[in-house]
């Protein structure tokens, strides 16, 4: 589409319904797909000077883009957004996923632990694939657009050329959530729809790490993954590591229960997931008395390294008793000063709530204005699971879009 100064119209434009998606993200750039697909003239606007800058930092360490499980599992691992995501899930599964990256000629495979990635492994590859097909289907990019409002006249932008204002039939908004500003996810945005009607709750981090004011001793495990462990907040166990860092405690096991501690549960660690309680207070208690508490440990459980560190970082003093003891192991208390900053945040919860948009995810303040991805207010666990719910969301708000162009006279 021609560049046009501020309040210009686009009066030499082709027929057709026009379509403006604001962000080009992974929702983003599935809407702009399904609405082209529809046979809309599509646009997408993006404030970084490239596409997809968050999807290619996540695929850094392996592009984890679903989980390999059936509907009603999926659905489980969002929780009380479950109902809510229903809708888009149900078209744009898990299964749907792995389909949709093997047609843009990428293999996938199923990791031990379910989680499906590319066979490439990095998301370069796709998303370069994916631009390629999107250009074919006629959709053009404008980057170093910065969005500054929506209004019944049109979308503002900032840009390097000066102010321009796009005047489209529809609009999907793909902006994120607010972690990872410098990749573009500021959640910026947020003021400026509240202030418009649009029903929003403040960001909270999400699968986030949290700050330890660590003793000196542990200055030697900083890096070190803690394995063999189970983490308890509020919930179930649940096994997985977890790394000890200058700054806190971070990793896998540690966002899976983030939420939890973020909403005020304890966190502990049972360090011996594999046996009972009674079973290391016996094995204490045939230690010798004369024996120091840490040789105890050492000698009756072979407990070592950054694990019999946190023992002392988190237990001192150290009961003496062995049943005591044996408790301590089982449900030793991690304390924290709680969520590292927003923006060091996997993701991110908070946002567009449910209650703000219709089934098609369009704004109720708002008609001809749909919302997609982070910036909706929900949260997922790692593993692909908020990849599927951008591509999903992001599939539903271009449908949506679609139907109500069309239906416009």
């Amino acid at each position: 589409m021609d560049l046009m100064p501020l309040n210009a119209r686009d009066d030499a434009a082709p027929t057709g319904a026009f379509a403006l998606v604001i962000g080009a993200g992974p929702a983003g750039l599935m809407a702009a797909e399904t609405l082209a697909a529809a046979g809309l003239r599509v646009t997408v606007a993006e404030a970084k000077p490239s596409v997809g800058r968050k999807f290619l930092m996540a695929g850094k360490s392996g592009l984890n883009l679903t989980q390999d499980m059936g509907l009603p599992d999926l659905l489980a691992a969002y929780g009380m957004a479950a109902d809510w995501l229903a809708p888009s899930l149900r078209d744009f599964d898990a299964a749907a996923v792995q389909d949709w990256a093997r047609g843009l000629g990428q293999a996938v495979f199923t990791g031990s632990s379910g989680r499906v990635f590319p066979v490439a492994m990095k998301a370069s590859p796709l998303l370069r694939a994916w631009l390629l097909r999107l250009e074919g289907q006629g959709v053009t990019f404008q980057t170093r657009w910065r969005w500054t409002g929506l209004d019944a006249a049109g979308a503002s932008f900032d840009t390097k050329d000066g102010p321009r204002r796009l005047h489209p039939d529809v609009t999907v908004l793909a902006l994120g959530g607010a972690s990872w500003a410098r990749l573009g996810s500021d959640g910026a945005w947020l003021p400026g729809l509240r202030a418009q009607g649009v029903d929003t709750a403040a960001f909270r981090p999400a699968n986030m790490g949290f700050a330890v004011d660590w003793s000196p001793h542990m200055a030697p495990h900083f890096g070190a993954p803690v394995k063999g462990v189970a983490l308890q907040a509020g919930s179930a166990p649940v096994r997985a590591e977890f790394t000890v860092s200058a700054r806190g405690v971070e990793g896998g096991g540690i966002y899976a229960v983030s939420a939890a501690i973020r909403d005020g549960a304890e966190l502990t660690l049972d360090l011996f997931p594999d046996l009972h309680g009674d079973t290391l207070c016996a094995r204490l208690a045939a230690q010798p008395k004369r024996e120091t508490t840490t040789n105890r440990l050492r000698k009756a459980l072979r407990l070592s390294g950054v694990r019999l560190a946190l023992v002392h970082e988190f237990g001192r003093p150290l009961p003496q008793e062995a049943d005591a003891l044996a408790r301590l192991l089982k449900a030793l208390p991690l304390r924290h000063n709680g969520p590292r900053p927003l923006d060091e945040a996997i993701s991110t919860a908070g946002g567009v709530m449910r209650i703000a948009v219709d089934d098609d995810l369009m704004l109720h303040a708002r008609p001809g204005v749909f919302v997609a991805g982070e910036m909706l207010d929900w949260e997922a666990p790692t593993g692909g699971y908020l990849l599927t719910a951008c591509f999903a969301t992001g599939r539903r708000a271009g449908q949506g879009a679609a139907h109500y162009a069309l239906r416009q006279p």
